[in-house]
């Protein structure tokens, strides 16, 4: 009789495990930290560390799709069906044997296995997050609380949901060999999930101190929600700008080419189904269409920067939101200067690092001013009335 497994669970079963194991160091922080406080004063911690270390995962996987580890172990969830890269050193050896400057070598399955693990880790944090919002719900449906803001177990849910579609888009990278348009996907449902986690920090927050947004005009609420959109749709171009390679098309600023209009062929450039190198035809893609990607981007990032300054100067205007005001004005010159090092410096690796980090911190940022605030004339607490916390005025 044959006893042989159609798939081998053993790796999957040991990337579960690492990440509970990396996932128990946190946990066990919070409940030392929160030990005596309420719920939402512990789901709020767990939430912030959750985000924190969330963006950093983001950030590292800036890192493993900048050294080109993406496809270090070009199987899933394992490396050369191994749990790590040490039981695939035979394997690894003859692929980089084969291709010397090739994706697959020693240190980049390193990175890119490292990467899968941290992303267990945090996939497991939002599990537990999910759960113990529910728990903490049910029990105050069960004592009911008066004066307390109930909490929403729908946020870390959707929140468990997205993780779980994120993972999905991890490992389709991939085992679809770094298919432009999913690179792209992968890098904007990071940036969902950072801010569904924004989402619930700030709602846990309100929900300890009792407190609710502060009211602002339905034009600042339209701005924050219209740079958001703007600021979204450029993190998708930069995104595939990077995943297209097309950084070094344009080496010059303000100009690309010697030219305020340089040859371009966005038809081929934004061709948004197709392999990695591929242009019209099953052809090489031509330096014309990587010029269209690099430079859309870029005039697409003079508006965001407009935009950006007029949000900045209309949250100046609410006492409430000059926190947020100074972070996006801060990550904005950040973006202006690790932007204009990647061009004129050859992409180092830093400045494309700290690229995206800043794109990330600025979609958490935005998220936070609007779950800080509420369009006036909405429901407000008669404290806050009282105070008139950060009415803007006109």
């Amino acid at each position: 009789m044959d006893t042989t497994s159609l798939y081998d669970l053993t790796p999957i079963a040991w990337l579960l495990a690492v990440g509970v194991l990396l996932a128990l160091g946190p946990l066990f922080w919070v409940w030392r930290r929160s030990a005596g406080h309420g719920a939402a004063r512990r789901l709020h911690l767990l939430t912030v560390l959750t985000l924190f270390l969330t963006f950093d995962l983001t950030l590292f996987g800036a890192f493993t799709r900048l050294t080109d580890s993406g496809l270090g172990c070009p199987d899933w969830p394992g490396c050369y069906g191994n749990a790590s890269p040490f039981g695939a050193r035979h394997d690894i050896a003859m692929a980089q044997a084969a291709q010397p400057t090739g994706p697959v070598t020693h240190s980049k399955a390193w990175v890119e296995m490292v990467h899968r693990y941290l992303a267990t880790g945090v996939g497991f944090l939002i599990l537990v997050l999910a759960v113990a919002t529910w728990v903490a719900r049910r029990r105050q449906r069960n004592e009911a609380h008066h004066g307390e803001r109930p909490l929403s177990a729908w946020w870390p849910a959707a929140t468990l949901v997205w993780v779980c579609l994120q993972g999905a888009f991890g490992a389709l990278t991939v085992t679809w060999k770094l298919y432009p348009a999913i690179v792209t996907l992968h890098l904007l449902g990071a940036i969902v999930l950072l801010s569904l986690l924004c989402i619930q920090a700030v709602r846990y927050r309100q929900a300890a101190a009792g407190r609710q947004p502060a009211p602002v005009s339905p034009t600042l609420r339209a701005l924050l929600f219209g740079v958001s959109a703007l600021l979204l749709l450029q993190i998708a171009l930069g995104g595939w700008v990077s995943t297209n390679y097309a950084v070094l098309a344009c080496t010059q600023f303000p100009t690309c080419q010697g030219s305020w209009w340089p040859a371009m062929n966005f038809t081929d450039g934004f061709r948004i189904w197709r392999s990695l190198g591929e242009g019209g035809g099953g052809t090489a893609i031509d330096f014309a269409a990587l010029t269209a990607i690099h430079y859309v981007h870029r005039l697409m990032a003079y508006l965001v920067f407009i935009a950006l300054g007029v949000l900045v100067w209309r949250l100046r205007r609410v006492a409430t939101l000059r926190p947020q005001a100074r972070w996006l004005a801060g990550l904005a010159l950040l973006q202006l200067a690790t932007g204009l090092g990647n061009v004129l410096l050859g992409w180092p690796l830093i400045a494309a690092v700290l690229h995206t980090g800043g794109a990330a911190a600025m979609a958490v940022v935005l998220t936070w001013s609007l779950c800080e605030s509420r369009r006036a004339g909405a429901f407000v607490s008669a404290g806050a009335r009282a105070r008139g916390t950060g009415m803007e005025a006109a």
